[in-house]
């Protein structure tokens, strides 16, 4: 047996403890390392270097609005957001009103003008909304009357859109419209020589139809955005071309054209002018244009056409007060014939408003066909919608519309005619009737034939209870949205003088004028 002393026993215990002491840190660290591991494998937001850098994303709520397609961030075609999906706005009954609303929902002081016929591009598949009603308070669109989530008669070509007023924005609103909105473009028009200027039709099958190309000096052939590209714009073509009027108005790509120049673009019209180089357009030679190869402006032209134009004095002899309660418009109610004020007071209590009286401004309106070609309602006859109440076929969305304007020229009291029967009541020598409402008959205006709406039928008149006696302008506009090809649109409206008391009206002094 060893002997050792007392200081070697206490030297080597020594070392045992710091041996010891060595191996417990060291499990510590390795403990350590293993903790870590396991967290990075539990926390989703650790990344290691060669991961994707996180992005924030904004979240999309129910009811949420956007502008597309503008040049700048203040403009575009309004889309909604519902049921997790975007979707376009149809044109139908757009105004300031409701252009009001939107710009205000987006922080904006009020609209600057209200877009229509798809100015700022295609609309998307899906709309959303259509016949929108504001009375312009509301605080965001989807509260306004409209007929319904995805209920639409609207295509491609009649997106709605505005361009609201410049104003302060808060950081969050700027952000979020900046979010949706590409960077603004400036554009610098060149101005067009009309005497140096040539159009052509390409890629038809006869030489009436086509796409629109137009040859600018130094620049060459190209072909035309179909941005706001109407009935107007192709009038001017097939009369420059002397090939009649336009039957359609095209923005799609079915002419060909997608691998040509586009030259051309922000194109809008009246419809009279003698060339397209007299009409008003954005840019010419750098063109922006939303979705261009499928987005091309083409025409068909026709020789004969359809003209509508009412009586002018036929609704200054019949128009007349009247006053109803709210339980005898009932139908007339459930297609947006009455003013805003009526839906609200019923929403409020109904037991007790129902007798509420409205004040109408009822009138008979004539119209007749002085054209070459019989008016044809816009939709196919597979398409009318029937009316369960007043038991008719719409063949058209809007086929009128009556205004109240006052003397700044504002609109303050509004109604709409959707054509549920548009026949040959009463025809000239010389023209026989074809069309006829009855057991789902074909409906138009031939030729020489009128299409009356006696004053006493439902939706025909306007209702003024909530505008003060006064004198004012009175304006009945047919074919108000040029959704149906005319020879004119200048005589589609009469605009009238409006004295209005508390017990009468009288309507006068009516001429024939443009919607």
């Amino acid at each position: 047996m060893t002997n050792w002393s007392a200081s070697t026993i206490l030297s080597r215990a020594i070392l045992l403890i710091a041996v010891f002491i060595v191996l417990m840190n060291l499990l510590s660290i390795a403990e350590g390392k293993k903790v870590i591991r396991s967290s990075r494998r539990r926390l989703p937001w650790i990344r290691s270097r060669r991961s994707t850098p996180h992005r924030s994303t904004r979240e999309i709520h129910e009811g949420s609005i956007r502008l597309v397609g503008g040049h700048t961030v203040n403009q575009g075609n309004v889309e909604i957001y519902h049921l997790g999906e975007w979707g376009s706005i149809c044109d139908d009954e757009w105004d300031e009103r409701e252009a009001n609303v939107v710009c205000r929902q987006l922080g904006y002081p009020a609209a600057k003008k209200p877009t229509t016929d798809s100015f700022y591009g295609q609309a998307r598949s899906t709309i959303w909304m259509d016949n929108i009603f504001c009375n312009g308070n509301e605080m965001s669109i989807e509260k306004c009357p409209f007929d319904g989530w995805g209920i639409t008669d609207c295509i491609g070509k009649e997106a709605a859109g505005v361009i609201c007023q410049d104003g302060h924005l808060s950081s969050a609103e700027s952000s979020a419209n900046y979010f949706y909105n590409q960077a603004p473009t400036k554009y610098f028009p060149r101005k067009l020589d009309p005497n140096n200027f040539s159009i052509r039709l390409a890629g038809g099958l006869s030489l009436s139809e086509g796409r629109v190309e137009v040859y600018v000096p130094d620049i060459g052939w190209g072909t035309v955005c179909g941005d706001g590209w109407e009935i107007l714009e192709a009038n001017v073509i097939c009369k420059q071309l002397g090939l009649g009027y336009a039957q359609e108005a095209l923005q799609n790509s079915i002419f060909g054209g997608q691998q040509h120049k586009m030259i051309l673009s922000g194109v809008k019209c009246t419809g009279n002018e003698k060339t397209l180089a007299y009409c008003q357009y954005d840019s010419v030679g750098n063109v922006d244009c939303p979705g261009r190869d499928r987005n091309i402006a083409g025409v068909i032209c026709v020789k004969a056409m359809s003209d509508l134009i009412p009586d002018e004095k036929e609704i200054e002899r019949s128009a007349y007060l009247d006053k109803k309660q709210l339980f005898q418009l009932q139908c007339a109610m459930e297609e947006n014939c009455v003013a805003s004020s009526a839906y609200r007071l019923l929403k409020e209590n109904r037991d007790a408003n129902i007798f509420e009286t409205r004040k109408l401004l009822r009138f008979t309106a004539r119209i007749g066909n002085i054209g070459t070609a019989d008016f044809l309602p816009f939709l196919a006859k597979r398409s009318w919608q029937w009316h369960a109440c007043h038991k008719h076929y719409h063949s058209m969305e809007v086929f009128a519309h009556f205004d109240v304007i006052d003397a700044r020229g504002n609109k303050i009291a509004e109604g709409h005619k959707a054509s549920f029967c548009l026949e040959d009541n009463f025809c000239r020598a010389g023209s026989q009737k074809k069309y006829v409402c009855a057991n789902y008959g074909d409906q138009g205006i031939t030729v020489g034939c009128t299409d009356n709406y006696m004053h006493d039928i439902d939706c025909q008149w306007v209702d003024i209870t909530d505008i003060k006696p006064g004198n004012y302008y009175f304006k009945v506009s047919i074919n108000p949205e040029f959704k149906v090809a005319e020879m004119t649109f200048d005589n589609n409206a009469a605009l009238c003088n409006l004295d209005y008391t508390s017990a009468s009206a009288k309507v006068w002094n009516c001429t024939l004028t443009r919607p």
